[in-house]
């Protein structure tokens, strides 16, 4: 495995490179994205004046532009065969994918479903997706609301955070009065 303990931009453009030059996912040393988070966190906190913030803005740009077209080749290179190939992508990219096969297994549930008349599934499909709830942050006051589920909730102020019916919370966040929150927020 690639041992880096630190990443630079000279680093992460000979990382970027191999990938590219290569038709298989490349083995990485597993700590790369928290290396890459870390660098850039440390960047961007750095004050600098005139000349020095730009090439400090410039740095920051490339290296970002760098990790996005990375993650992008990893991800399509892992994608690209009949079945995956986990061997030598990340934690991080196999999140990615686990969501995508997530999605793929559902379609294909309610496809199934539809075309062999399996209406109690969709029903209860429908229903779970309907009754689910999701965590929501205020933006702004908010009265009282009566649920979906005919329960009450509020009233709440801004920054607020609350667990809701996910019609309700659907309604809030396209008005922009809250904003949901995932756990990777």
């Amino acid at each position: 495995m690639s041992e880096i303990k630190k990443i630079d931009a000279n680093s992460l453009y000979a990382l970027l490179v191999r990938e590219v030059e290569n038709d298989s996912v490349q083995e990485l040393d597993s700590k790369l994205y928290n290396n890459i988070a870390e660098f850039l966190g440390n960047l961007k906190n750095q004050d600098y004046d005139g000349a020095e913030s730009k090439i400090k803005d410039s740095l920051v740009k490339m290296i970002t532009e760098m990790t996005s077209l990375l993650l992008k080749i990893r991800i399509e290179k892992a994608t690209g065969l009949e079945e995956i190939d986990y061997s030598n992508l990340l934690d991080e990219e196999r999140f990615i994918l686990d969501s995508e096969d997530e999605l793929r297994q559902r379609k294909e549930t309610i496809l199934s479903a539809t075309l062999n008349g399996r209406l109690k599934l969709l029903e209860t499909v429908a229903n779970n997706h309907r009754s689910r709830t999701i965590v929501v942050r205020f933006l702004k006051p908010i009265d009282q609301i009566v649920g979906t589920d005919l329960q009450t909730y509020g009233p709440f102020e801004a920054e607020d955070v609350a667990t809701l019916p996910f019609e309700n919370a659907r309604a809030l966040i396209a008005k922009k009065v809250a904003v949901k929150i995932s756990w990777e927020d």
